[in-house]
Formats: C-alpha cells, sequence, structure tokens
C-alpha cells in the first residue's frame, strides 16, 4: 500500500490546479536509477493508468506506481512539509536502508 498524508494531499491538489491538469489527473510515482544513493523518485501527473499499474486512493487523492516501482514502495508514506524549514515532498519509505541528503535518491 502506498499512502498520501493530508498535508500532501492538499499540495498535490495545489499543484494541479496551478498547472491547469484536470481532476482525472493522478500522481504518478517512479523508482528509476540515479541519484547519489542509487536509485530515485520520480513524480508527475498523468492520466493513463497502463498494464499493470497498481492503484492507490489515500485523502482524495490517486497515486498509481508501476508493478517494478511499486516493489520499492511497498508501504511508503508521501509526507509534505512546507514553511521556513520545510523541506517540500518527503517519502518515508520503509524500504529504504539509505537516503541521500536531498530525499530525493535512496538505496535498498
Amino acid at each position: 500500500m502506498i499512502q498520501v498524508s493530508d498535508s500532501a494531499a492538499k499540495k498535490l491538489m495545489n499543484l494541479r490546479e496551478e498547472e491547469g491538469k484536470p481532476a482525472d489527473y493522478f500522481l504518478r510515482v517512479e523508482v528509476k536509477k540515479g541519484g547519489c544513493s542509487g536509485l530515485s523518485y520520480k513524480m508527475n501527473f498523468d492520466n493513463q493508468v497502463r498494464e499493470g499499474d497498481k492503484t492507490f486512493e489515500s485523502h482524495g487523492e490517486k497515486v498509481v506506481v508501476d508493478a517494478q516501482s511499486f516493489l520499492y514502495l511497498i508501504g511508503m508514506t508521501l509526507e509534505y512539509s512546507g514553511g521556513l524549514n520545510g523541506k517540500g515532498f518527503v517519502f518515508n519509505n520503509p524500504n529504504a536502508n539509505k537516503n541521500c541528503g536531498c530525499g530525493s535518491s535512496f538505496n535498498v
């Protein structure tokens, strides 16, 4: 399962509106090779579900991941921290045993 915190869901809704995307667009999260720790997260809005995709809904936000990325993301919660000391989106991934300082890459 993949979850989205309430604060992340609100930020996603605001970003979708700012980008002019209709309500049927969802967040696609992927894991790609790269980054300083070996694997990196990629997020974008999409409206096409592909064969083999896994779909989750949390706080009114739909999140879709491909089957291979899901293996790295099982149990993850997407958080959002704003404000002066905020980091933006934060991936709380229980599968990551090493994260880079910026939080955008990890290793298992």
